[in-house]
């Protein structure tokens, strides 16, 4: 099984990201958008792994105290465009407490730096500067509470890869 650890985002904050997915468009941009019903912030990747029951009793021995998180600015890896999360202590404490308490239970996961940010576009065929970052201000600030991360699953579809919650 595939599995990471995310916050899903609320509908607010998901319609934000399609505003900000329609505002690349309008200039003419393409790639492949990343379907609402896909949109989250991963936490921590782990890959192929056997026993998500042991990775969901690493996420219930995590305290979380409800906290904000909020849209904060567009950037880009190459033709994977994403927007980022502002940067809180909330939400850095969660994902030190996360990855202390994976690495204890010898659970593989990718320990690149967490750089908080959701995914909106793959195989972008422009260049971000070619869309002025002011053009998407309606959309920075938009918040939601998190008070519970979720152990996710990611398969292959038909059309894409297909996120569930387990």
């Amino acid at each position: 099984m595939r599995l990471f650890i995310a916050i899903n985002l609320n509908e607010e904050m998901k319609d934000a990201l399609m505003d900000i997915q329609d505002t690349i468009r309008n200039y003419g941009i393409r790639g492949k958008d990343t379907v609402p019903e896909n949109m989250h912030l991963t936490l921590a990747f782990i890959g192929d792994y056997d026993d998500p029951d042991l990775v969901r009793n690493v996420i219930d021995s995590i305290e979380i105290r409800p906290f904000d998180i909020r849209l904060s600015g567009v950037g880009a890896f190459r033709d994977l465009w994403w927007v980022g999360i502002e940067n809180s202590a909330p939400l850095q404490a969660v994902v030190r407490r996360l990855r202390r308490a994976l690495a204890e239970a010898d659970i593989p996961f990718d320990r690149k730096k967490f750089m908080p940010h959701i995914t909106i576009i793959r195989k972008a065929d422009g260049r971000l500067r070619d869309v002025p970052e002011e053009e998407f201000a309606d959309c920075f600030g938009t918040a939601m509470q998190v008070d519970h991360i979720s152990l996710m699953r990611s398969d292959r579809g038909k059309h894409g890869m297909i996120y569930s919650e387990l």
